[in-house]
């Protein structure tokens, strides 16, 4: 069968199934959404009714099992047993790849007849992410909605939204509306990573309203939407519509140019108030158990020349500003532990000490995942190494826009969360899953998102979904019938002869990433994790 990502078990059975416009649906009432979200998928082919009653049942039904566990089976009918809402999503999701490319179309096809099958199914991981970078580049509503519908299709279930950077602020704060009337556009944009600028206006934000869909929108696929704000590094767009939280006299603009900046926010109670508040409203809008509060890049020489920052170091009894950071963020551990919620943070969060009970994301390597582990700290893997999709895809000059290291799908498909130092030892279970990053920096259209994530997110989806055994060719196989699929979707995903005639963009500069500053810069990011 060829599925992604691979299923547990599964096997060919006698018999076929076909969907036609005399197909019906029945589900227990707890999977109604599920059933009803099916048949919109499946409208294109039969017509918009799956009713009860007729020739060819559907059948969703609760059972003892995990609650993302399915089983699927398909003959003359076809039964989707699952132990929660979410198992019976994903069984629907496995039964539609087991339909011909044409049945992921908006209109047109059928009858389809699907041949008999069997499989059993359950996630390896809880945490199957992907962070969509929205502040360097925003994307419109109707895109998220869509890159939501293209994790559900792999079976992951956390979109991470990076919602605010220094670059620009895309979430309405009605107590604060110039984050959004002042920091949600620029004047004009970087062209590549060390070009000139555009002279173009870039910017937009979502609305409450929007985010109240896009949340909606993802939980009826079992996504969990997971805000992130970052603190407090990555602040010049909210420094720009609010000066009094920076630590400089002189007004400043949001930024324009890329790479990490030197304005950071200052450590006043009124800054620590002001963000706090800026949480409430986040708060409402996300219902996710996880809050993304950055840490990460946090350059600390206007805290050094800060006349207020010495203070509050001297006052605190801390060592140094790292230690000043740390006491930073514990206050929003607090503040979000008290509302029944966990702060997650890039693994920068570890230097000077580490919030209680809050989530590692490591991203630099995987050295900050073993640390934390060991510390008795959930984390999450977000390699940069292995994981980060904004890095060109193979050598060369080749790609829109080269950038970092070479990665590609062969190199996602063998990464495995849990790292090498780990396995074996209790502090493994602390590893919730992992997840894929694609910051846009360089990434300034949809369609240039879907060049660079896909294939490689759908190699990522079997890292976190299925056994951790590897086998490329197979994968390969059932890759090569995966993608008729994303195209009927829409998807333009990067071939392997290449980018397409459109995708090609001479003359825009990267930034492709020598092998031996690669090593010599990951040695400097961790080397403060073995103080």
């Amino acid at each position: 069968m060829l599925i992604v990502p691979k299923p547990v078990q599964h096997e060919p059975r006698p018999g076929a199934f076909v969907l036609d416009r005399e197909t019906s649906l029945a589900a227990d009432p707890a999977l109604g959404q599920v059933a009803a979200w099916l048949r919109g998928e499946l409208a294109p082919v039969t017509g918009g009714e799956l009713l009860p009653g007729g020739s060819g049942t559907i059948t969703l039904k609760l059972g003892d099992l995990p609650p993302e566990a399915y089983r699927l089976t398909v003959g003359a009918t076809v039964e989707i047993v699952a132990g929660g809402p979410a198992g019976a999503f994903y069984g629907a999701q496995t039964f539609r790849q087991l339909l011909p490319a044409a049945a992921f179309r908006k209109a047109g096809g059928g009858p389809f007849e699907v041949p008999g099958a069997y499989v059993e199914d359950a996630p390896r991981f809880g945490w199957r992410g992907a962070l969509l970078d929205v502040a360097r580049h925003f994307m419109v509503k109707r895109d998220v909605l869509r890159f939501i519908d293209l994790l559900a299709l792999h079976k992951l279930n956390v979109l991470h939204l990076h919602l605010t950077d220094d670059q620009g602020w895309r979430v309405e704060i009605r107590r604060y509306p110039r984050l959004t009337e002042a920091g949600s556009w620029r004047k004009e944009s970087q062209t590549g990573w060390d070009g000139p600028m555009d002279g173009r206006p870039h910017g937009g934000y979502y609305t409450q309203d929007d985010i109240r869909e896009i949340v909606a929108y993802a939980a009826a696929r079992h996504v969990t939407v997971v805000p992130e704000i970052d603190l407090p590094g990555h602040t010049q767009a909210a420094i720009a519509a609010y000066p009094e939280l920076g630590n400089l006299d002189a007004p400043l603009e949001v930024r324009t140019t890329w790479g990490v900046g030197h304005n950071v926010v200052n450590v006043e109670d009124s800054t620590i108030k002001f963000f706090q508040d800026v949480l409430d409203e986040v708060l409402e809008l996300f219902p996710s158990p996880y809050i993304v509060l950055g840490g990460d890049e946090c350059r600390k020489d206007q805290w050094r020349a800060s006349p207020a920052a010495q203070r509050r170091i001297a006052e605190l009894g801390l060592r140094d500003e790292e230690e000043l950071q740390s006491w930073f963020i514990h206050q929003f551990d607090a503040y979000l532990t008290a509302r029944g919620r966990r702060l997650v943070g890039w693994d920068e969060i570890l230097e000077g000490g580490l919030a209680p009970g809050a989530v590692v994301a490591s991203w630099r390597g995987e050295l900050g995942a073993v640390t934390a582990a060991r510390r008795g700290h959930d984390v999450i893997n977000c390699s940069n190494t292995s994981l980060y999709l904004d890095y060109r895809q193979g050598p060369g000059e080749e790609e829109p826009v080269p950038f970092g290291t070479v990665l590609a799908l062969e190199d996602v498909y063998n990464f495995e969360p849990v790292p090498a130092d780990l396995r074996g030892e209790p502090a493994a279970a602390r590893v919730l899953g992992a997840q894929c990053c694609l910051w846009t920096e360089l990434i300034d259209s949809a369609r240039h998102a879907d060049y660079m994530a896909f294939p490689r997110l759908s190699a990522f989806s079997e890292t976190v979904w299925s056994p951790p055994e590897r086998d490329l060719a197979d994968f390969r196989r059932r890759l090569a019938a995966h993608l008729p699929r994303l195209e009927a979707i829409g998807v333009e995903y990067r071939h392997e002869e290449g980018p397409l005639p459109w995708q090609t963009r001479p003359g825009v500069p990267g930034r492709p990433e020598d092998p031996e500053r690669w090593q010599a810069k990951l040695d400097a990011w961790t080397s403060n994790l073995r103080r």
